[in-house]
């Protein structure tokens, strides 16, 4: 098939020449000889790929398509879709991988050949990796040769760009792509968890070399194991548990000796793995699903612990973890908080607690997955070992509250949790500290692990008893290793969760985490009140004389930018590990505290600079933030102008000062259907020489700094009056 039948819709284009959406809709309605729609519908057409690149190198609008952009937009406008295309771009890098110099042979053929070729290759490639085809359940098949032909141009792009960024890492840019592409399409395990819940599932004398993960999504889970001899996974849906079982096989490499199975259908109704004893299961099910089996699986075996109610599917998911393990093996389950207090699923509860099955709950902070506005669960499970006796014990971790606080911003606020906010790194530590404690005086031994290669695995770590964590003193009270708080966790005695409800949520267990700082934690947040009001007293405007309005001659900041007085720049694009600068930053006053893409437009952030002043653009409020030095070399985010001030011209105070007007914001204010958005480029300010701007710039200054100490005194009279009342109400702050 010819290379122009790629399409590209007018987002595509815009990522290709590093635009907006609006600059492609202006070229458009301004340029005859822009390409003609070949596709798509009228409100949103598509064009021909190879046309589009020769339109914007003629226009000198792009130089060179870079290669990672030409390919995504091949396997995104194929003609049998994305998914297919990504398949077929798994099997070719895995027979790139496995057979460097038979790809090479087959890449010097023309397209039919080379399609013909790759339809016999990859046949026994996946069969070889995979199993016969006529495998129940098999995972990928063999495309044939009419399928492979209209993908062999992306092939060939392919084989290019794995031999810039290597095999794995292609494929990875390409899923995480089509995953970011349709994100209402796919449930996702951030990284961060899937290593935590590879690391709580490592058994320490008998780590997890056999592995299986049930409800296997885009295989997240399974890709965090370390050194793993056999990956077991399935999927009800036939395209993920494909790309699912490509991405294994090209991780897990063809020479480190990994069995890999990877199965489609429906776990609950139709396992795949009937017989398996595994060493570990992982698994992050689907939540609150009503048709899961109910009905016809009422006399199933594996309702070990008791038949699940329709609405409980989730502790279906659990006796299905704990049936597919060996004696003694460990499942880590991601659960809804509901799952651990609902009444409909006490009883199996209260025998998964009995027999000593579940060994952890573990909350999480809100934001660590989907849905992210929820808390959710770890739950982690042992397989008891026959004659053994229970555990008298279930341990209790809550980390909705980090052990210690993130670094406060200019204003002294702490950046705030959240999606795409959470410190992974110390949410694992804390979490591995406890379970090790935990484990150490019970029949386990330790459960860490360290970070695997890449940051995307877990490795041995800490594997004997109790190794890399001091026990507990008190049994019964708070875990105190490695600085853990009291009120992070507990180590709970059964006979006490035993109650009608069978309440597992660690926070009914565990003290606030405000009390748990006790009278010491109040005595420092009142002094730190007491230094920040009296700064406040000191900072406080001085009584003024008032005036008649002054009459100055104005200019808009439009007229002072065509003048070069300063520059505009809006940010929200580029890619880079510099932190950004976000819309709620600048609203709060505190530190940049977001992130670039790694795959974002190809073009260099805006990065703030000392001096620069920075007006959010939608919301119509009076803010404007002056850059210091704290702050300076952050990129710039979304809904954000910059303005940079020519210092011998304009005053950053100054120009600051008079753009928080509220006059000004308000004559410089568009009106939308839902949201007020403020053109910085009709806000004015008067014409004043610089000694006089200077002037009304150190006001300016000293009305930011007095602003910066009442917002830090409001947080801290919030902590410390929310802190007498837990303090009262808990007994650790006498009424005297």
């Amino acid at each position: 098939m010819p290379e122009n039948s790629t399409e590209v819709t007018a987002a595509g284009i815009a990522r290709l020449a590093g635009v907006g959406r609006a600059a492609v809709s202006n070229w458009r309605r301004r340029h005859a000889d822009f390409p003609k729609p070949v596709g798509g519908t009228e409100t949103s057409p598509s064009f021909a790929l190879r046309e589009v690149e020769q339109w914007l190198r003629d226009q000198g609008k792009l130089a060179e398509v870079p290669l990672r952009e030409r390919v995504w937009q091949q396997l995104a406008g194929h003609p049998a879709g994305p998914v297919p295309a990504l398949v077929h771009t798994g099997c070719a890098l895995l027979f790139l991988r496995d057979s460097p110099r038979a790809w090479r042979e087959a890449a010097a053929v023309s397209d039919e050949a080379m399609a013909g070729v790759l339809s016999l290759a990859l046949d026994d490639l996946l069969a070889a990796r995979f199993g016969p085809a006529a495998e129940p359940g098999r995972a990928v098949h063999a495309p044939g040769r009419a399928e492979l032909l209209p993908s062999v141009p992306l092939l060939r792009g392919v084989a290019e760009l794995a031999a810039e960024n290597g095999v794995r890492e292609t494929f990875e840019f390409l899923l995480g792509r089509q995953l970011d592409a349709n994100p209402r399409q796919y449930t996702l395990t951030p990284p961060g968890l899937a290593a935590l819940m590879a690391a709580l599932a490592e058994t320490g004398k008998q780590p997890a070399r056999t592995v299986l993960d049930p409800a296997a999504g885009t295989g997240a889970l399974l890709r965090a194991v370390g050194r793993p001899t056999a990956l077991y996974a399935q999927e009800t849906d036939p395209d993920l548990a494909a790309l699912t079982a490509l991405r294994l096989a090209l991780h897990t490499g063809s020479a480190n000796g990994c069995a890999l199975a990877v199965r489609t259908g429906d776990t609950l109704r139709a396992d795949a793995f009937p017989q398996l004893a595994a060493d570990a299961v992982l698994c992050h099910p689907p939540f609150n699903e009503r048709n899961w089996g109910h009905d016809e699986l009422a006399y199933d075996p594996r309702w070990e612990y008791g038949f699940p109610a329709r609405t409980e599917s989730e502790l279906a998911w659990v006796q299905h973890a704990l049936a597919r393990l060996r004696e003694g093996g460990t499942a880590v389950l991601l659960m809804p908080p509901a799952a651990a207090s609902r009444r409909s699923g006490r009883r199996i509860r209260a025998d998964l607690l009995r027999r000593g099955a579940l060994r952890a709950v573990i909350a999480l902070p809100a934001g660590a997955a989907p849905p992210y506005g929820i808390p959710l669960h770890l739950w982690v499970l042992r397989k008891p070992v026959a004659g053994l006796r229970p555990s008298p014990e279930l341990l209790l971790v809550d980390t909705a509250e980090p052990a210690e606080p993130a670094a406060a911003g200019p204003a002294g606020t702490a950046p705030s949790g959240g999606r795409d906010r959470l410190d992974w790194q110390a949410v694992r530590s804390a979490v591995l500290a406890a379970w090790q404690s935990f484990e150490g005086e019970g029949e386990g031994g330790g459960g860490g692990g360290g970070e695997g290669e890449d940051n995307k695995g877990t490795g041995e770590g800490n594997k004997g008893r109790g190794t890399g964590a001091p026990g507990r003193a008190d049994r019964t009270g708070p875990v105190q290793s490695l600085g853990v708080r009291p009120g992070f966790s507990r180590a709970v005695p059964v006979i006490e969760l035993l109650d009608d409800d069978v309440d597992l949520a660690p926070a009914r267990h565990l003290p606030p985490p405000a009390a748990a700082g006790g009278p010491a934690e109040l005595i420092r947040v009142r002094e730190r009140l007491t230094e920040t009001l009296g700064l406040t007293g000191t900072l406080t405007p001085p009584a003024v004389a008032l005036s008649d309005p002054a009459h100055w001659p104005l200019t808009t900041v439009g007229e002072l930018a065509r003048a070069g007085a300063l520059q505009l720049r809006t940010g929200g694009s580029g890619t880079g590990p510099v932190p950004v600068l976000t819309e709620h930053d600048v609203l709060g006053s505190t530190a940049p505290s977001g992130s670039l893409p790694a795959d974002g437009p190809p073009e260099e952030p805006v990065l703030v600079e000392t001096g620069d002043v920075v007006v959010p653009v939608l919301g119509g409020g009076a803010v404007a933030r002056v850059i210091d030095d704290t702050t300076a070399g952050a990129a710039l985010g979304r809904n954000l102008q910059l303005l940079r001030p020519d210092p011998a011209a304009l005053d950053p105070w100054f120009l600051a000062g008079f753009l928080r007007g509220t006059a000004n914001n308000r004559q410089a204010s568009s009106y939308a259907s839902t949201a007020t958005r403020l053109d910085a480029r009709r806000l004015q300010l008067p014409r004043l020489p610089l000694a006089e701007q200077r002037r009304y710039g150190e006001r300016f200054r000293a009305l930011a700094a007095f602003e910066d100490a009442l917002r830090l005194a409001g947080r801290l009279g919030g902590q410390l009056v929310q802190g007498m009342y837990d303090g009262l109400a808990d007994g650790t702050v006498p009424p005297k």
